[in-house]
């Protein structure tokens, strides 16, 4: 490992100041000042695999052409790759991780990376500070995490700390402490300083979550909701998202004409023809802002209190209505506050069953052959994300079915609870609606559902791109539309052969370009013992 200072590269020579000696733009983001800072301690290559937080340092890239942006469908790929890097360059390079969870899975080659004394500088993705404290389903740990691999963690005070903090990590991972050749530095970057040039929403007291719940019991929520019906909301998780919690509180809906919602991602959700449709309480915080509005009372049944995955420049990270109560009140209170207001829910009729449609492939029509074709008792793991925007209506009418979502939001879920699901429940079909990118993070499950033989039909959603990211990109206020910024979220060049990949592990697989071909290989695949995997053509995704 050569000593001294590193070499400086192409880009900003220090803070401010670019190599032809112009002043750097003062409307410049905190991620722009830390791409630049790594450029100018000689780090010139991230691997990356970005998420929501880390969109405005995707952004930043389009004005750094020295910094070589590598996408890595797996953090653990991106941390390995880092320690490759060092071994053979010298010097380090630098890595892109969302949050705890992505840190979490880049943990094992971190690992590798300590033991062979390799310089590694992760730049780490935070909540904003002022999201922090409301507990997001991706809050974690971070620093732990970075001091776990024995490293040093820099975790800057406010956004004009980012410089320095950057700074001391490439030290800190050239010239350790230590004396030996190099080791793992991590610097968290909260996306409020990240997007430094706007101005932050500090939160009201009044609005964090936990401080102003109410605990209440059932004669209280009844007579609250015989009162105030139609200006409430009841937000159902946990165990009462089954088919029986689902009727008492579509009970207690038509009795108050309180509106009743399942929290946005539950573990277990059971649907079809036979179970109330309770509509669920939407991902984009836009949306879920526009199902609450109105309400001035939710009441919590085995839901949190909800607010937005992550923040966003300009908008509330809390999705209770202002002035809103907020109420708890206990699981196994819901039957009997259904019992005590009287209400019936009317069965449903039968409908027909429904015709498969035709065409080229696309996200109505695949949720439509699904539906149509979806057994009884059967198990989904729905991991779908963007191409599964029609799924929840098309299947609501489809035989009982359980639902299992992504809960925490850290992606590469579908696959392996596939897994898990089968083998709890031998004697039920499942089937894994999996999203092309997120599948590439746990795509060796296939292996294990073939050793295991289990019965599980994997459909895979592919539109060449991490469509999610292509609309967080412009929803967090960026004006990234460069070709750089655009590489780190298609994941065509080349087209992944995911039928390829699972008969490499062992899994029988077709391709489907049309509904008709959907419904011939999903109806065969269904009917045939062992693991199948179909994948299905989707067009590309596009914002618009």
């Amino acid at each position: 490992m050569s000593g001294g200072r590193l070499a400086r590269r192409p880009g900003l020579d220090h803070y401010g100041e670019v190599n032809d000696g112009s002043k750097q733009s003062e409307r410049s983001t905190g991620a722009e000042v830390v791409v630049n800072r790594l450029l100018a301690e000689g780090v010139d290559v991230c691997f990356a695999n970005p998420g929501t937080s880390e969109m405005h340092f995707v952004a930043a890239l389009d004005a750094a052409p020295a910094m070589r942006p590598v996408l890595c469908l797996f953090e653990g790929v991106a941390t390995g790759a880092a320690d490759g890097y060092a071994r053979i360059a010298g010097r380090p390079a630098a890595t892109l991780l969302h949050l705890g969870p992505g840190m979490a899975n880049g943990l094992a080659n971190l690992h590798n990376a300590r033991r062979a004394f390799s310089p590694v500088v992760n730049v780490v993705g935070d909540h904003a500070t002022y999201h922090r404290p409301l507990d997001a389903p991706l809050e974690s740990d971070i620093d732990a995490l970075g001091h776990w691999v024995h490293g040093s963690v820099h975790r800057p005070e406010s956004a004009a700390d980012l410089d320095a903090a950057v700074g001391a990590a490439v030290h800190n991972a050239v010239h350790p402490a230590t004396g030996h050749a190099g080791q793992v530095a991590t610097v968290i970057l909260p996306a409020d300083y990240s997007w430094s040039s706007v101005e932050q929403n500090p939160l009201p007291d009044s609005a964090m979550p936990e401080d102003a719940t109410i605990d209440t019991d059932v004669a209280g929520v009844a007579k609250l909701l015989r009162s105030q019906g139609e200006s409430a909301v009841l937000l159902l998780g946990g165990s009462v998202t089954d088919a029986d919690g689902l009727t008492a509180a579509a009970r207690v809906q038509a009795a108050t004409g309180a509106r009743a919602l399942v929290e946005t991602f539950p573990a277990r959700l059971t649907r079809g023809r036979d179970v109330p449709a309770i509509e669920r309480l939407g991902y984009l915080a836009e949306q879920a802002t526009q199902q609450l509005a109105g309400a001035t009372h939710l009441v919590l049944v085995g839901a949190k209190s909800p607010v937005s995955f992550f923040a966003y420049p300009g908008k509330p990270s809390v999705l209770v209505p202002e002035g809103a109560e907020v109420h708890t009140l206990a699981v196994a209170d819901l039957q009997a506050l259904a019992d005590e207001l009287g209400g019936a829910v009317a069965p449903a009729p039968q409908p027909d069953p429904p015709e498969l449609p035709t065409g080229t492939l696309n996200p109505l029509n695949m949720a439509q052959v699904i539906a149509a074709l979806l057994p009884e008792n059967a198990i989904i793991s729905d991991e779908a994300n963007t191409s599964g925007l029609f799924l929840p209506a098309a299947t609501a009418a489809a035989p009982r079915h359980d639902v299992l979502t992504l809960t925490g939001g850290a992606i590469g879920q579908g696959l392996p609870v596939a897994v898990g699901a089968a083998i709890a429940a031998p004697h039920r079909p499942v089937i894994a609606l999996q999203a092309d990118g997120s599948a590439a993070y746990t795509i060796s499950a296939l292996w294990t559902m073939a050793r295991e033989q289990l019965d599980i039909t994997v459909v895979i959603l592919n539109n060449h791109a991490y469509a999610i990211l292509q609309l967080e990109l412009q929803r967090v206020g960026t004006q990234a539309n460069g070709e750089r910024s655009r590489s780190l979220l298609d994941l065509s060049r080349p087209d992944i052969d995911f039928a390829s990949i699972a008969q490499g592990f062992g899994v029988p697989a077709t391709r489907a370009g049309t509904a008709e071909e959907l419904a011939t290989q999903f109806r065969a695949a269904l009917a045939e013992p062992g693991p199948h995997l179909i994948d299905a053509a989707l067009p590309a995704w596009s914002p618009a």
